[in-house]
């Protein structure tokens, strides 16, 4: 894996190539980059929004639709020259898209607080979108198509969603887990692959009737995965992690990372929230230094200091199981030498 200059800071949350000189990349703060030549060089193009981006497809070298947060979609017909706003008719962040032709597409997403999910469709290139009912309220975050009708959204505590009429009845799957799903591809009807939260991956044979674990060798949260066949796939997370299979899923491959140390300090939002019984919080810094993490209550008392220590410059993560806790709002707030920054997050009994 050979490192490319992008040209931004902003983190890029998605990329969708048609061959192998032609892809667009999309991230925060309505960051959209393109390539023509396999990304040798990648060009910023005009998104006209400052919202987060989120999700990325193109059905061929011009005609591509890209989603983000509070309900965005934009659709380019020119390789993205131009990007047009569509009407979503929704402020709920749109995570995933999937396009079987210029025409026929489905827009999935949600929210964390209060919880809920969205499910959008359109038959005619985005001119509008339909909302379809899901029969579910966890917040989906990737839909994988592989003709007009057949169909498959993932979500939060690990829904998965069929659907095999283009989206006018969805099923719920079971899937074995309540771990956060994060990515879906299926290379035809029958067999595709789910990846997620704590290194999660299943994969299914028959369409989704039964899903079964795979061992991935990794507890890292992994966030895309991408097969060309029904053997030979790759699934990607955090710290730099790559996975790599040729026999659909039985073992997977961890490939040579690239380690590169963040550029700027970062808190993210612990994950799942709310939550119960445990969450995940994550975060970087670009230089190494004493760092303290510490979870306090609404009125502002110490509940619990996770991390008290010198840490290199890096990525790091824990994760908190507030065992004899109430439920309610709290706030953790990590301070270094150089950063402070605190976020809230809500424990459910």
């Amino acid at each position: 894996w050979i490192p490319q200059t992008s040209g931004t800071n902003n983190w890029l949350t998605a990329v969708s190539f048609t061959d192998v000189n032609n892809g667009t990349a999309v991230g925060y703060a309505g960051t959209i980059l393109r390539t023509t030549n396999g990304g040798a060089n990648w060009t910023k193009q005009s998104s006209g929004t400052n919202n987060d981006l989120f999700g990325v497809f193109f059905t061929d070298t011009n005609n591509g639709t890209v989603v983000g947060g509070a309900g965005t979609i934009l659709r380019t017909s020119n390789g993205g020259t131009i990007w047009t706003l569509q009407n979503s008719g929704t402020s709920t962040n749109l995570s995933g898209v999937s396009f079987t032709d210029q025409n026929n597409g489905t827009a999935v997403g949600g929210d964390a607080v209060p919880s809920k999910q969205i499910i959008l469709r359109t038959t005619n290139g985005g001119t509008t979108w339909i909302p379809q009912t899901s029969g579910t309220n966890n917040w989906l975050t990737a839909v994988s198509f592989t003709d007009v009708n057949n169909g498959t959204a993932v979500g939060r505590e690990g829904t998965i969603l069929r659907t095999t009429n283009g989206g006018t009845i969805w099923t719920q799957q079971s899937s074995e887990t309540t771990y956060p799903l994060y990515s879906v591809s299926f290379v035809d009807v029958n067999n595709g692959t789910a990846i997620g939260w704590y290194g999660t991956i299943l994969s299914t044979t028959n369409g989704g009737t039964s899903w079964t674990l795979q061992s991935s060798g990794t507890t890292n949260e992994l966030k895309g995965v991408y097969f060309t066949d029904a053997k030979n796939g790759w699934a990607v997370g955090e710290y730099g992690t790559i996975l790599h299979t040729t026999n659909g899923g039985v073992t997977f491959v961890e490939e040579d990372q690239i380690n590169v140390l963040p550029s700027h300090y970062l808190l993210s939002q612990n994950y799942p929230n709310p939550f119960n019984p445990t969450t995940k919080i994550s975060w970087q810094v670009p230089i190494g230094g004493w760092q303290t993490l510490k979870v306090y209550d609404v009125l502002g008392n110490e509940v619990v200091k996770l991390v008290d220590e010198y840490k290199p410059a890096g990525h790091y993560e824990v994760d908190w199981y507030p065992s004899s806790l109430s439920s309610g709002v709290y706030f953790y707030q990590l301070k270094t030498e150089n950063y402070s920054e605190t976020k809230k997050m809500i424990l459910m009994r």
